[in-house]
């Protein structure tokens, strides 16, 4: 990992960090304008639902890649293994994301293991049931893929952050993502309980920091425990200042 203190995150990056990676942009409104799930109900579309407990592994790396899945509820972490063992989070997904959509550009096993980070409901979709949906119906086709070159952007800010923010500011802006704070729509403030443990390993630190900014938020009034995380809209202020 690379030191705060070897690297500055140039003002450009802070901007797009601080800003650009927690409020809405055209492209989440007008997906969020298009109902997913209901288009999904409408369409015809082979799909089961089922069900993950927090901690339970959805799909691990190497499986074959044969479904998408449409997160309904809870949330969900992606992370890769190196063939030394090292682990590493590469994305958080939540209510109203896709996951395992690689299987759709052929990609013949999953390249990350999905793990629920809480109570998860998913919806799963057979690979060709997606495709052809995605041939037939142009309206969703159109929505699908301006979801994917936002998830893109997010991917590359997560980056960003990784690189070159300090981890106060990385748990910060992972507990306001977690609450999917500036998500159009009103945002959820309150996560269920996630483990220091699972926050450490988000952001990449130890438990002990962790554990120590965690109740810095909590004396600044930040956020509140209360068998879950109540996140207060005040804890941007740590992500926006320099």
């Amino acid at each position: 990992m690379v030191s705060c203190s070897m690297l500055r995150c140039p003002p450009l990056f802070r901007q797009r960090v601080s800003t650009g990676a927690l409020r809405p942009s055209k492209a989440s409104e007008r997906i969020a304008a298009f109902d997913v799930k209901l288009f999904l109900d409408s369409a015809g579309l082979g799909r089961g639902v089922d069900k993950f407990h927090a901690k339970e592994t959805i799909f691990s790396q190497g499986d074959p890649a044969k479904s998408v899945m449409y997160i309904q509820e809870g949330g969900v972490k992606l992370t890769v293994i190196n063939t030394a063992g090292k682990e590493a989070v590469v994305g958080i997904l939540g209510a109203g994301d896709f996951c395992g959509e690689p299987c759709l550009a052929n990609q013949p096993v999953r390249m990350a293991t999905a793990t629920a980070i809480a109570p998860t409901t998913v919806l799963v979709i057979e690979k060709n049931e997606m495709i052809r949906v995605l041939h037939d119906e142009h309206a969703f086709s159109d929505q699908f893929i301006a979801y994917m070159l936002t998830r893109n952007i997010r991917v590359e800010e997560n980056l960003i952050d990784q690189l070159f923010n300090s981890s106060e500011k990385r748990l910060a802006r992972t507990l306001l993502l977690l609450a999917r704070y500036g998500a159009p729509g009103h945002p959820k403030k309150v996560l269920p309980k996630v483990s220091q443990e699972m926050l450490a390993e988000m952001i990449g630190t130890t438990r002990s920091r962790v554990n120590f900014f965690m109740n810095k938020f909590r004396k600044l009034g930040f956020i509140r425990y209360n068998g879950e995380i109540h996140i207060d809209d005040s804890l941007l202020n740590v992500v926006l200042h320099d």
